[in-house]
């Protein structure tokens, strides 16, 4: 009580003018202080956890590019430490498109390029691995990304999963399922595909797809051919066509050898008008 008692003694005996130019200046302070706490927030404080903002922090910058180690990007965050990574940005966004979330959702982080360049860029100086995409506890019913875009992505190479080639996969797919490397219900590699034959009228043999060399032969009598195919086309169904505009009727008859190893075709070949056996050109196929 008695100090300030004191304090108003001391301002009473100043001059009029310094009274108040002390008072203006206590209103200026009062006055000014809140509205610089609206323009400026907190200060971000190095090292602990800052207050939950609730609007968003924009940093606008006008930098051109450059070809220096610094600079051309508004902010840069670069940890030194050989084991700590350069940033880390959390969010809680949901699914959007949903009767629960209707409006669309954010993701966690965008780079929106308004411009034609990239959107983004990631680069491992030294790693062999460029990066990682985790999402949930995985799966089929997990998309590592979606994209509208159909084009071909350059320098991804689409014939190799985990190392293998199409067909170093099939082969270790057949492994594990306890098959030959080689076969699949008894047939090989050949016998997945369609098998064919083109003939001509005097049994030779023109394109082929699983008939070995020396395959395709003219027996004796009119209209009477032998195709082999390699392995047992027991399960498959032969279809044959008379080529040429002139009519015709052909026949086939698929007899399998005893070591399943090859099948032969017996091909009958008939003039359409008599019916009588006649040299035809036709094409033989095995579809199995």
């Amino acid at each position: 009580m008695e100090e300030s008692t004191k304090r108003r003694r001391l301002l009473a005996q100043r001059s009029p003018r310094t009274r108040s130019v002390l008072l203006a200046t206590g209103v200026l302070v009062v006055a000014i202080t809140p509205f610089a706490a609206a323009r400026t927030g907190e200060v971000l404080r190095e090292g602990l956890r800052n207050g939950t903002a609730t609007r968003e922090t924009q940093i606008i910058s006008n930098i051109a590019s450059t070809t220096a180690t610094t600079g051309g990007y508004s902010t840069r965050q670069s940890n030194r430490s050989s084991s700590g990574g350069g940033a880390v940005y959390g969010c809680r966004s949901k699914a959007g498109g949903s009767a629960a979330t209707p409006k669309p959702q954010n993701p966690c982080i965008r780079a929106n390029n308004l411009s034609t360049g990239l959107a983004f860029e990631f680069h491992a100086a030294n790693g062999d691995i460029g990066g990682l995409f985790s999402v949930g506890s995985g799966g089929d019913s997990k998309k590592p990304f979606t994209t509208n875009a159909t084009g071909i992505a350059t320098g991804l190479n689409a014939d190799r999963v985990d190392g293998l080639d199409a067909a170093q996969v099939i082969a270790a797919a057949r492994a594990k399922t306890g098959l030959d490397a080689d076969t699949v219900d008894g047939k090989d590699s050949t016998d997945l595909l369609a098998r064919f034959a083109q003939v001509t009228a005097a049994g030779v043999a023109g394109q082929t797809r699983g008939v070995p060399t020396g395959g395709v032969s003219d027996d004796a009598g009119a209209g009477d051919y032998s195709v082999v195919f390699s392995g047992n086309l027991g399960a498959c169904a032969l279809s044959a066509t008379v080529t040429g505009t002139a009519p015709g009727i052909v026949t086939v008859t698929p007899t399998v050898a005893a070591d399943n190893a090859t099948t032969t075709v017996d091909v009958r070949t008939f003039d359409g008008a008599g019916g009588a056996p006649a040299d035809r050109p036709f094409h033989l196929t095995a579809n199995c």
